[in-house]
């Protein structure tokens, strides 16, 4: 039996000597497995994706640089490592390094770039060639082999006319290692799943996929490195969210392996540790040691700041209550029970007096500015009103973060996914944060994440009061949100992540007049969302860098 090692590694983008670093340490460790192969995943000498970095020549040479230097690290095995190549006109390629007992024997380039969602790598790399797609012959002891060796798009082929899988292994391949840097969102390990398994057995190769874990910017690696058999059987399936190394074995006179069963899937678990890891790691990797955020009682607010206490602990999370005249005795007392409950830090700072000194000192310039208008008080917006409490709020927030600098603070933005797409939301406002960490979960899915928390808790930990009463911002008197969640939410999931017009939603069952406003409020409300802070991304499509929609646009649906 042969044991080949998937290091799932948590690099960091930028970092080159770190990362290096990280890959020598995978190596060691996956020799005292009894590794013979060991396999890192997709650029990860740069971490992943370096954007615009990849247009700095000093970043690209370090890159290369370490890439070269590992191979005094690889003697006595083969070794396949993901970094950027360039050739001497400038092109670049997304690759994989081969070494062979000490020396690089091949550099295998990226055939199928992704240029769709969050993937942008036609902009800087250039496709391998056709021809180009071999197998990499290695010797290992007095076995020889031959190891096709891919890089994830590449086995992500349903849309492409080149099947680099079916290719490699038409040309010899004994076995196939995809390097990946697959992000993350919910279900995704079935797509891969499905992938490995029936490329292997149509092909009746092993095929092995070794996947990125960590945080990026708004993005989750999820880790669960997997493998199949020759017969198609799931023979190893790595941890999700954690770094690890997962040794796969593998007979290579017959490509077969022990199958295991896969372990078991709970969406609602997988979520709240995609945002635990997202958060965690943002802090982690940016310098922040602290987190602050508005405790309303309300559901949003009490859910993030669970994320929050799991990725950052409890003494790192400040919590802060910062109730009007509008605010409810229950959402006071939920906040704090919340607080309690975790063992955050706790504060409340009442706001009434200062929006009272926001009425007053702005009473005589918006008179002036009415006279020299011709415009009459009656006209002006009621609205106005309401969001000077939610900019008043954030304020107080964000001077927490900027003054306590030795605390290394960050504002945390609590906004769901269904508020940000319907604008139902006030910028410089409740908007306010470094960080949304729901921005990406919908309202029904923030309940079912909420009751999710103190079921693996045991205990009430998200008060019963928050779970159960009606949402309502509280900026005026008897004011609850405006919408029907149970429609609203799912319809504004089939809106965002599966592109439905109006029509299409109304045949759907969706009636005809809450199509109508809710598309409206969504085009509406984009220049918002070109302004909020970034969200940690768990859907097949999230308001990030997948989301490309014009400001201006006049198109109705």
């Amino acid at each position: 039996m042969m044991k080949i090692a998937l290091v799932q590694v948590n690099p960091t983008v930028g970092d080159i000597h770190g990362n290096y670093l990280k890959v020598i340490e995978g190596i060691q460790s996956s020799k005292k497995s009894g590794a013979s192969v060991i396999a890192f995943p997709e650029m990860v000498i740069t971490g992943y994706p370096p954007q615009d970095l990849l247009y700095e020549r000093s970043f690209l040479q370090s890159n290369k640089e370490k890439m070269l230097g590992l191979a005094e690290f690889t003697k006595g095995y083969v070794v396949v490592v993901g970094f950027v190549d360039f050739d001497d006109e400038g092109n670049l390629f997304n690759s994989a390094a081969v070494f062979e007992d000490g020396n690089l024997i091949k550099i295998v380039h990226k055939t199928l770039l992704p240029t769709y969602d969050v993937f942008d790598e036609q902009r800087y790399f250039e496709p391998g060639s056709v021809d180009d797609i071999k197998p990499v012959k290695v010797n290992i002891g007095n076995i020889s082999l031959n190891i096709g060796v891919q890089i994830c798009e590449d086995l992500w082929d349903d849309d492409y006319a080149t099947k680099v899988t079916d290719i490699l292994c038409s040309r010899g391949a004994d076995l196939v290692i995809n390097i990946s840097s697959s992000p993350f969102h919910t279900g995704k390990r079935f797509e891969r799943e499905r992938l490995v398994l029936d490329k292997a057995k149509r092909n009746g190769v092993p095929v092995l996929l070794v996947n990125l874990v960590g945080g990026q910017d708004e993005l989750v690696f999820d880790g669960q490195s997997l493998a199949a058999d020759s017969k198609g059987r799931l023979v190893a399936m790595g941890p999700q969210f954690e770094e690890s190394i997962v040794t796969v074995e593998i007979d290579v006179s017959t490509g077969e392996g022990v199958p295991i069963s896969p372990p078991p899937y709970d969406k609602e678990k997988e979520m709240y540790y995609a945002l635990v890891l997202g958060i965690r790691d943002y802090f982690r990797k940016t310098g922040f040691k602290r987190a602050v955020l508005g405790l309303s009682g309300g559901i949003d607010s009490s859910l993030t700041a669970c994320i929050a206490v799991d990725a950052l602990g409890p003494d790192n999370v400040i919590g802060v209550s910062m109730p009007s005249k509008f605010s409810s005795n229950h959402s006071k007392t939920d906040a704090e029970k919340l607080a309690n409950n975790l063992g955050i830090k706790y504060i409340q700072v009442p706001i009434q007096d200062i929006v009272n000194s926001y009425h007053a000192t702005l009473s005589e310039p918006l008179a002036e500015l009415r006279g020299h208008f011709g415009i009459d008080a009656s006209h002006d917006d009621p609205v106005a009103d309401e969001n000077i409490q939610p900019r008043v709020r954030g304020n107080i927030l964000m001077d927490f973060s900027n003054r306590l600098k030795d605390l290394r603070i960050l504002v945390l933005n609590t906004g769901n996914k269904t508020e940000l797409a319907l604008g139902y939301c006030t910028l410089y406002g409740d908007m306010t944060g470094g960080m949304g960490v729901i921005g990406d979960v919908s309202k029904l899915e923030v309940y079912k994440l909420s009751y999710y928390v103190n079921k693996k808790a045991g205990r009430e930990i998200i008060p019963h009061g928050s779970l159960t009463k009606k949402p309502s911002a509280e900026l005026k008197d008897d004011q609850y949100d405006p919408f029907d969640f149970d429609i609203v939410s799912p319809m504004i999931d089939e809106i965002v992540e599966h592109r439905r017009g109006k029509q299409e939603l109304v045949e759907m069952g969706y009636p005809a007049d809450v199509v109508e406003d809710v598309y409206r409020r969504v085009r509406l409300a984009e220049y918002k969302r070109w302004q909020a802070p970034p969200c940690i991304r768990i859907t097949r499509k999230s308001f990030g860098i997948g989301w490309k929609m014009p400001i201006v646009n006049h198109f109705r649906g």
